[in-house]
């Protein structure tokens, strides 16, 4: 989706439905679910859009991005390094000092509860 003079008048929340409907496969159902599951996370959490059609979600600061490529489905968490990830989400990016990803492939089944927990962590971390 590019970055228009539409996009600018458009709320964050609907660029990010409209992503959703415009990947039109698999990728757009995982984006869904695991924005759902963010949402549940953290009801007070703001969606944005950056960077020229990204879906990021913050909470006192950024909490974590949804990119989407042609094989995965990636959630990019801003502060990942500092989170503690006892159900091993992490998967990506797990060489940096700052961020850790996980990329979400068609197959993969999300851990719900974990995933969740991971959102409750960074919003705390946001908010020391």
């Amino acid at each position: 989706m590019k970055s228009t003079a539409t996009t600018k008048n458009e709320s964050p929340s609907r660029l990010i439905d409209a992503r959703i409907k415009e990947l039109g496969d698999w990728r757009g159902k995982m984006l869904a679910h695991v924005r759902a599951l963010i949402k549940q996370a953290d009801p007070e959490v703001i969606e944005e859009w950056k960077w020229r059609g990204v879906p990021v979600w913050s909470h006192d600061g950024m909490l974590c991005t949804g990119e989407t490529y042609k094989s995965v489905v990636k959630l990019t968490f801003a502060k990942g390094a500092a989170l503690k990830d006892p159900a091993k989400l992490f998967n990506s990016s797990l060489e940096g000092n700052t961020r850790r990803a996980i990329d979400i492939h068609e197959s993969d089944e999300i851990d719900e509860t974990a995933l969740k927990a991971l959102i409750r962590a960074a919003v705390a971390l946001n908010s020391k």
